[in-house]
């Protein structure tokens, strides 16, 4: 229901069909259903019309976000819909209950997100797993609370929200967990050349895992012939961007750039125009090939 953001952030499974749709869904799951495509058509006017304004209404996302109320959530939504070019959320499975005035639901989708306008097989899938309430107001059927978390991609055994959200595939969804085998686990001392910042990262073979400053996490979404690609985010300092590095034949170090993507309430900052130079080394051996 929200972006990852990595990645990541606002409400993505559930949310926003243009504000003219000829006919009001008449029953919870017809709503629902109208919602998931206007999120997909990023209609910020039509997820407005269907979610609850109430001061005190709550949603959770991916990555532990937490929105109270309309203003943030609409801000993180519209910062998403700036941030892609295309998005599809296919529903895999939706079970809805009604009593009275009040319906709840269990639902599967995968929110795939396309952001390079030059190369739409590239995309990143989150699979997604949702519950809610909605309740008629006046006729109308409301989201009033929701809850969102990811689950294991199909056929993928059971993984971290944050190894989810890091997923990118190509059209033919053959790309490796691990690609060309490379198992990127281990500790890293990561160093910002122009401060001469470090601080130390413990990573996971897929290249998902925390470092030692701000609170930090770093999430790979790619790697192909060395180059290595991925997000980063500080909860500490409310900060997070992107990276790209090259690294070593043997494994052992990685050179590169970082940019900011977001500081605090600003997230309109240009990609790679605002960050600085990297440099990784292993702090532990580079794992021994099975």
């Amino acid at each position: 229901m929200v972006r990852t953001w990595l990645l990541l952030g606002p409400l993505v499974g559930i949310l926003c069909v243009p504000a003219s749709r000829a006919e009001e869904p008449r029953d919870p799951e017809a709503t629902l259903r109208t919602l998931v495509q206007a999120n997909a058509e990023r209609d910020l006017a039509t997820m407005s019309k269907y979610m609850s304004h109430d001061v005190d209404a709550i949603g959770y996302t991916i990555d532990g976000r937490k929105y109270i109320g309309w203003p943030d959530l609409a801000a993180d939504m519209r910062s998403e819909f700036d941030s892609v070019v295309k998005l599809e959320i296919p529903i895999t499975s939706l079970h809805m209950w009604t009593k009275g005035d009040i319906a709840w639901f269990a639902m599967e989708s995968n929110y795939i997100r396309y952001s390079n306008p030059e190369d739409l097989t590239q995309r990143m899938v989150l699979p997604l797993r949702e519950t809610g309430v909605l309740e008629r107001r006046n006729g109308r059927w409301i989201l009033v609370g929701w809850h969102e978390s990811t689950r294991p991609h199909d056929g993928e055994a059971t993984q971290t929200a944050t190894d989810s959200a890091a997923l990118l595939h190509r059209a033919s969804d053959t790309q490796p967990a691990v690609p060309n085998g490379v198992d990127l686990s281990g500790q890293w001392e990561v160093t910002e050349i122009e401060d001469n910042k470090k601080y130390v990262a413990t990573l996971d073979a897929q290249g998902t895992g925390p470092y030692t400053w701000q609170g930090g996490q770093f999430s790979t979404t790619s790697f192909n012939d060395r180059r290595w690609q991925g997000t980063w985010k500080q909860t500490g300092n409310d900060r997070e961007g992107a990276f790209e590095v090259i690294l070593s034949e043997d494994g052992t170090e990685a050179k590169g750039i970082w940019w900011y993507v977001r500081v605090g309430t600003r997230d309109n900052i240009p990609p790679r125009q605002h960050g600085g130079s990297y440099l990784w080394k292993r702090l532990t051996p580079p794992p021994t090939a099975p």
